[in-house]
This record gives C-alpha cells, sequence and structure tokens, in this order.
C-alpha cells in the first residue's frame, strides 16, 4: 500500500509542470545594446550616466517584471542609482545587469537585489578606466592625428582610417563585451550562487565601493580655511589647527552632511545651490 501511495505522488509530482524559467528573448537584449548609445543622451552632474543606463534596462525590466508592477518599479530606481563609465566598456556592465535581473526574477525574495547595485559599482570604475585609456586616449587620438590631416587635404582616406583605428575597434569591444557580460555572466552567477560565494562578492564589491568614496574625497572635495587667530601675539592658521586633529577633516564633514541631506530625501541639484552659497559666503567672511 504504502509503495503504491508512494508511487502515485511519484506521478502527480511528475505530472505538475515545471515553472518556466525566465529568460530574455533576443529582441529584449537587442534593444537593450541598441538603446546604450544613448548613455550619453541625458548625462547630468547629480547621477551622471544613471538616466541612459536606466532607459537602456527598461526592454529587459518590462520583459521579466511585466506582471509585477512594484517590482518593475523598484528595479527602475534601482538602474536610476549614480552610474558612470566609459561608453565602449559598458555593454558589458549591462549585460550582466539583464543577467542578474533575470536570477532576481526568477528567484524572487530568495535573491538580494542589492548585488545587482554593488556589482555594478564595482565595475564601473576599472572599465572606466580602461575604455578611456584604449578609446578615448589612444586610439581615437591615433585615428584623428592620422585621419584629420587627410581630410582637411580633401581625402576621403581620412574618415576610413579614423573608423579603422577607433570606431571599428570600439564597436567590437561593444558587441562582445554585451555577449560575454550575459552569457558568461549567467553562468557564473549561477556557479557562485550555488556556493555562496556571491553574498562574498556583493560585500566586497559594497566595502571596494566605500573605500573608493573614502579615497576620493580628499582628491575632490577641497575646503580649506584660509583665516588666521592672535593668540597671545602668535599668529595661527585655523586650517593647521584641524589638520593636527585629522587631515582633511573639513572635506570629510562636509562630505557627510551632503550624504545626510540626501538620506532625509534632500535633491542633490538643491544641495549642489547650496553648497555654490556656502562657499560664497565663506569667501565674503574671508574664511576661505
Amino acid at each position: 500500500m504504502a509503495e503504491k501511495t508512494s508511487a502515485l505522488v511519484q506521478d502527480d509530482v511528475s505530472a505538475m509542470p515545471e515553472v518556466p524559467e525566465k529568460k530574455l528573448s533576443h529582441k529584449a537584449l537587442r534593444s537593450v545594446f541598441n538603446r546604450h548609445y544613448q548613455l550619453l543622451g541625458c548625462f547630468n552632474y547629480e547621477r551622471q550616466m544613471s538616466t541612459g543606463y536606466a532607459n537602456a534596462m527598461l526592454p529587459a525590466l518590462r520583459e521579466l517584471y511585466a506582471s509585477d508592477p512594484d517590482e518593475l518599479n523598484a528595479a527602475v530606481k534601482r538602474h536610476l542609482e549614480f552610474f558612470n563609465c566609459a561608453t565602449s566598456t559598458s555593454p558589458f556592465i549591462l549585460g550582466l545587469s539583464c543577467a542578474m535581473e533575470e536570477q532576481n526574477a526568477a528567484e524572487g525574495e530568495a535573491y538580494d537585489e542589492g548585488s545587482i547595485t554593488s556589482v555594478k559599482a564595482a565595475l564601473m570604475g576599472p572599465l572606466a578606466g580602461i575604455g578611456d585609456s584604449f578609446f578615448w586616449g589612444t586610439f581615437r587620438v591615433i585615428g584623428a592625428g592620422i585621419g584629420a590631416p587627410l581630410a582637411v587635404a580633401g581625402n576621403v582616406l581620412g574618415p576610413i582610417i579614423y573608423a579603422i583605428l577607433n570606431v571599428i575597434p570600439s564597436e567590437i569591444v561593444r558587441r562582445w563585451g554585451f555577449k560575454i557580460g550575459y552569457e558568461g555572466g549567467s553562468k557564473f552567477l549561477e556557479r557562485i550562487s550555488a556556493d555562496g560565494t556571491l553574498q562574498k562578492v556583493t560585500e566586497a564589491a559594497r566595502i571596494m565601493g566605500l573605500i573608493v568614496i573614502g579615497a576620493m574625497i580628499p582628491s575632490m572635495v577641497v575646503l580649506k580655511l584660509s583665516a588666521t587667530a592672535n593668540i597671545n601675539g602668535a599668529e595661527v592658521v585655523l586650517q593647521d589647527i584641524f589638520d593636527q586633529i585629522c587631515p582633511f577633516i573639513l572635506p570629510m564633514l562636509l562630505t557627510f552632511g551632503c550624504w545626510g541631506l540626501l538620506k532625509k530625501g534632500a535633491s542633490g541639484t538643491a544641495i549642489m545651490f547650496g553648497l555654490l552659497v556656502l562657499g560664497v559666503v565663506l569667501v565674503a567672511l574671508g574664511l576661505v
């Protein structure tokens, strides 16, 4: 009797339809790739290429979350976070994002959505350096240096040489990068998700992002006091006092202040205008 019951249960389980795995169609992937050419179409100084990135991801997100408007809205907001990278190497990150969104749509709440943003943040810096060095600093300069004089002289080889030395290599990297990012990224993510490595990679990416941001503060945020104070006849520069307490403490406090305002929902544009007013006031008072 027990054997018959077990057999019936197995038959029922085998008869149940399998839940189809959510996979992006070729049409959606092609649309994502074609839209990446507009990454700089809505560039802004608050989140830079984020609008273009979210616009490129829209065809994939709409296909994956068509039956869940809340998840679709959350995914769009996820890709509206700060993003800045070389356009020639960005397709690799786009392909990887598509693979991760596929996995998120398939696993649901079991998947760590924060890993999608963390991986983007970890990759955009190194790939920006590679893309800018090769295509903006090398291929473009060589192509323009050879092609421009020929074009000025009316030789049709000018734009052709420029295309061969700059445009064509860039296009190859874009297409292969997107393919590798999506196909290789999908297999890679499946493997590291199974053994728990994905969580470690995500945490490492977050730590790396914080380290990079911390390193950027002293090099990109400038706030030095030029005011002096007369103490018992000795003239003391206020900036020296702060430097003895902690080097670059003022830029750090200013950065934390802006971050705190952003956490409270303040607009990035409003903060930028506030910094502009603050700078004018400090200069008028002779403090900087």
